[in-house]
């Protein structure tokens, strides 16, 4: 069985290093023998989360499409920016709409059995070690295995050449170690 990988980035900047570090995992999770998609949250714009909304209007027909992408995929990897030691407004509202139960459906059911790999490509010295730890601690709540590898970038704004690619060979080498980690767990776990 080939397994489904959703690929995306908690950033809707244009020229995030989190976009581009999410191409580069789309790429290595192809070459490891997954059918990918890549998303770009900016595509499916959202209110901040509100339960008033949500039970005026009911669930955002963007945050359907994202269950629907989340539930259609074995695995997801996320390239989690770090703001302010922790992970992005996006993301999290993103993982909060995707959670509402819609009819019958549970919250829990776009994430649960899901695998996840972090990575995070950070302007700091911390490497995005926090964001990826509060994503971590959130996902695993709604019922994903997040894989224990992970790649934190610090000062990745120095990481990537003018085409958006990884430069130091050591980097792409641990992107794909936890690139191949999703994809062989969800294969295995799905087969």
């Amino acid at each position: 069985m080939t397994p489904r990988i959703l690929v995306l980035a908690g950033s809707l900047r244009a020229a995030s290093l989190n976009k581009m570090l999410a191409r580069e995992a789309a790429t290595l999770a192809r070459a490891a023998g997954a059918e990918v998609t890549l998303i770009d949250l900016k595509d499916f714009p959202l209110p901040i989360y509100d339960g008033d909304v949500e039970v005026a209007d009911g669930l955002p027909a963007n945050a359907r499409k994202l269950k629907d992408l989340f539930i259609a995929h074995h695995g997801i990897i996320v390239a989690c920016p770090e703001y302010n030691a922790g992970m992005t407004a996006v993301l999290k509202n993103v993982i909060d709409w995707v959670s509402r139960q819609h009819g019958d459906e549970s919250g829990t059911v776009p994430y649960e059995g899901k695998v996840v790999g972090l990575c995070s490509a950070a302007g700091g010295q911390f490497a995005g070690i926090r964001s990826m730890e509060a994503a971590r601690n959130v996902l695993m709540n709604l019922g994903c295995l997040v894989v224990p590898k992970r790649l934190g970038i610090a000062r990745a704004n120095q990481a990537f050449d003018e085409a958006g690619r990884l430069k130091d060979p050591q980097l792409v080498t641990g992107l794909d170690a936890v690139v191949k980690q999703v994809v062989q767990v969800a294969g295995a776990l799905h087969a």
